[in-house]
């Protein structure tokens, strides 16, 4: 886990937090600082002009005396906490609310309307102040002249404090909202992160062939039902894998018997254990062997091909006709046991939808299967009826019937009850497995009804056809 996901969000968050802090900080000083200048400047403009109309009352033929009104220039100095002077048209100080030694000095290359566009202007105004300060400045006009001018210097130095000071709660908040943010991560971290890594671990196990390992999470969120799946994927898998233990030792005991049979037969006829005479009788039970491997073969193959979609070759046809057509084919069998059969059909034409090669080894198997599990001089019964639009079909027999605990096996590939193996070993399991497959590959279903020692009956639907 050490490139882990979840610390390169760590990393992608703190990273994403610093970055974001240090542009707030960069924006928010420069908007600040504008902010502050703009409205400083604005307020030392505008008592400038208000000092400048006091002193353009000297200029109009009152009388007052310039330091009459010294304590308001001294007084407006301290409320802004700037610096405030009255020069004359020449650039010198006359009047100084520091009282310094700048008073009666000339200002070289005096000029007040260097400011351009703006009020203020930004500097050392002139070499005056070792430091920078922001400067504004207002006539003194009198009788239409004018004789002077107000200057009011605020230190550059001081509206940045100011502007630091107001960002130090910006700033503070910023932190704040940033700590509390980590609540997301924390949420993050459990809700994700901890669901995630058992996940994996599950997800390792399962690669490591243990499917039994059981995803621990409960919640009802994505990763919840993502847990629940994986663990329903586990438990299909495990079942596919005990399935597939079993249908290969199915297999190979279903193979091993005749191969067995058939090796023994041709070594006895080989070393003359079993004399010429005899020959006959003991290659008519390999070739008997032989069918019943083609047989298990062949029911290998067709559900081989059941698995894969798309198989069915789909054509109206007569029910009815091919029942009575599979019926004839045993007539053999049924006779050696005096076996009949009853037949109903709802109606004389029964046209259903299907496919009609796949719908015949149904009820050869079905029918095969009543035949061997009844008894000498009965009957099998077999009806066709129409019912909401679907032809319903039904075998039933008066046989053995089959145990209560084995009729869910029954669909199962290889199994075989005890009554089977004892009434006729060449079977191969896979007969009523291929009925299944085929009737639900049409989408419909099949089902069972079996009383042990009473008889046993198996109903399927098909879809009857439209224009049958």
């Amino acid at each position: 886990m050490k490139h882990s996901l979840y610390y390169k969000f760590i990393l992608g968050y703190l990273i994403f937090g610093l970055l974001g802090f240090v542009t707030i900080a960069v924006a928010s000083s420069r908007l600040m600082y504008r902010h502050l200048l703009e409205e400083k400047t604005e307020n030392m403009y505008d008592e400038a002009n208000l000092i400048a109309s006091s002193y353009s009352s000297i200029y109009q033929g009152k009388r007052q005396e310039l330091n009459t009104v010294y304590p308001q220039l001294q007084m407006m100095a301290s409320f802004l906490k700037t610096e405030i002077w009255v020069v004359n048209r020449q650039g010198i100080i006359v009047v100084d609310s520091n009282q310094s030694a700048r008073s009666g000095t000339m200002i070289k290359e005096f000029d007040p309307t260097d400011t351009g566009n703006r009020y203020y202007r930004i500097g050392n105004y002139y070499g005056q102040f070792p430091y920078d300060v922001v400067s504004v400045s207002a006539p003194i006009i009198g009788n239409y002249n004018t004789y002077g001018y107000v200057l009011v210097h605020l230190p550059v130095d001081q509206i940045k404090d100011e502007a630091n000071q107001a960002l130090n709660v910006v700033y503070i908040t910023a932190v704040v909202i940033f700590l509390l943010s980590l609540i997301i991560l924390l949420v993050f971290t459990k809700t994700v992160y901890f669901p995630l890594k058992k996940i994996t671990e599950g997800a390792n196990e399962y690669a490591l062939g243990n499917l039994s390992y059981q995803i621990d999470l409960k919640p009802h969120d994505e990763m919840g039902y993502l847990a629940a799946t994986l663990n329903y994927m586990s438990d299909e898998l495990n079942k596919m894998e005990e399935y597939q233990r079993t249908f290969i030792a199915n297999v190979s005991h279903d193979f091993r018997s005749p191969l067995t049979s058939i090796k023994g037969y041709l070594e006895a006829i080989i070393d003359g254990t079993i004399p010429p005479e005899m020959y006959e009788k003991y290659l008519t039970r390999v070739i008997a062997e032989t069918e019943r491997l083609n047989k298990l073969t062949q029911g290998m193959l067709t559900l081989n091909s059941l698995d894969s979609k798309g198989y069915l070759s789909r054509s109206n046809f007569d029910i009815n006709r091919v029942i009575k057509d599979i019926v004839a084919s045993f007539e053999g069998t049924c006779d050696a046991k005096n076996i009949i059969f009853d037949l109903t059909f709802s109606d004389s034409i029964q046209m259903v939808y299907a496919d009609l090669g796949k719908i015949q080894q149904v009820l050869y198997n079905l029918i095969d299967n009543a035949i061997k599990f009844s008894h000498h001089d009965s009957t099998i019964y077999i009806q066709a009826s129409e019912r909401y639009e679907k032809i319903f079909v039904s075998v039933k027999d008066t046989g053995i019937g089959i145990p209560k605990d084995s009729v869910k096996k029954i669909w199962e590939r290889f199994y075989k009850t005890d009554l089977s193996r004892g009434k006729d070993k060449k079977g191969t399991g896979l007969g009523l497995s291929i009925v299944k497959e085929i009737i639900q590959a049409h989408g419909e279903n099949i089902d069972v009804v079996s009383t042990e020692g009473v008889g046993t009956e198996f109903i399927f639907s098909l879809q009857r056809a439209v224009n049958g």
